[in-house]
């Protein structure tokens, strides 16, 4: 197929790229560079450009003869979204609407679109499956749930067929060492933790430790960046077959506390650093577990690197490389 994929210079979308190019796709990247590496765009056809310019994103599509859009391309910082709503709001939604009409002016009928377990807010069950309510608690995952709302919309008027991916705490790196993560600034655990084990920071902060979970700090749902993109490769694929619409969760069904992350930092790396507990953050809920089931039946996605270890100790040895 020929996919564009937005973001697709960022930690995420490099990955799915790649496993796209490994399956044989045609892939153009579509990306402003904002956060996004060069370097990480490791084949298929690079154009820089920003989604506010829906002109552009049809002449793209035009000219690639674009038969599926992974849409990666948003902002992403939980903190910042209760700061500056409307950057989320207008980067998340309005661009995407952007990136729909941009489909319907050249009759591309298929989107994945990735989601976030930002959605669900604080979970009225653990683990979390699709149809629980969606009552986000930052604008980030409002945002991104605005957008899932306009996916149905384009497909009950214009045929769009698409799938959702909530996933959940994306972390690792790509086990050949060609691509990681890095962000700037960082905001992510896993790789804050090991940036503290190389010394590159002074401490590790852990934002609460008064949580109702078993050691009193946040416990998330870890999964590896590959697996993501796995299932990236395996949507695409299924709704250029026919599949029609569908919302699913992406984890590994296992969550870990913070303090957990960090312990287990300190076993892979064998080093140790100064912990600091701080205050809570607005925003986080204690607890994101995702039932993967519905995924694994009818996609048959299988996560590949399950173990946190294994997923701490790709992104060890992609940071202790120097990454980009």
């Amino acid at each position: 197929m020929n996919i564009l994929v937005t973001g697709g210079a960022g930690y995420i979308g490099s990955h799915v790229l790649k496993a796209l190019l490994k399956e044989g796709h045609q892939v153009v990247t579509f990306d402003n560079l904002q956060k996004g590496h060069r370097e990480a765009v490791i084949g298929g056809k690079f154009v820089e450009g920003d989604l506010s310019d829906q002109k552009h994103i049809e002449n793209v599509m035009a000219e690639n003869k674009i038969e599926g859009v992974i849409h990666l391309a948003a902002d992403s910082l939980v903190g910042e979204s209760m700061e500056n709503p409307a950057k989320y709001y207008r980067n998340n939604f309005a661009n995407g609407i952007n990136l729909l009409e941009a489909m319907v002016k050249n009759d591309v009928k298929n989107i994945v679109f990735s989601s976030t377990a930002a959605v669900y807010g604080e979970p009225d069950q653990i683990p979390i499956k699709e149809k629980n309510q969606t009552v986000p608690t930052n604008t980030y995952g409002e945002s991104k749930l605005f957008f899932e709302k306009a996916l149905k919309r384009y497909d009950d008027i214009h045929g769009i067929n698409f799938v959702s991916l909530r996933y959940f705490n994306a972390a690792g790196a790509d086990p050949e060492g060609e691509i990681g993560e890095a962000h700037d600034p960082e905001t992510h655990l896993i790789p804050i933790v090991l940036q503290t084990a190389l010394g590159i920071r002074d401490k590790i902060y852990i934002f609460g430790d008064d949580y109702p979970t078993r050691d009193g700090s946040c416990i998330r749902d870890y999964i590896h960046v590959n697996d993501l993109a796995a299932a990236h490769v395996l949507a695409v694929e299924a709704l250029g077959a026919g599949k029609e619409s569908s919302i699913y969760n992406l984890g590994n069904g296992e969550g870990y506390s913070v303090k957990e992350v960090i312990d287990t930092v300190k076993e892979v790396t064998d080093r140790d650093f100064e912990v600091e507990v701080a205050k809570r953050r607005a925003g986080d809920p204690a607890v994101l577990i995702a039932s993967s089931d519905k995924i694994q039946q009818e996609l048959n996605w299988q996560p590949e690197y399950p173990e946190l270890e294994k997923i701490i100790s790709t992104a060890w040895q992609w940071h202790k490389s120097g990454g980009f």
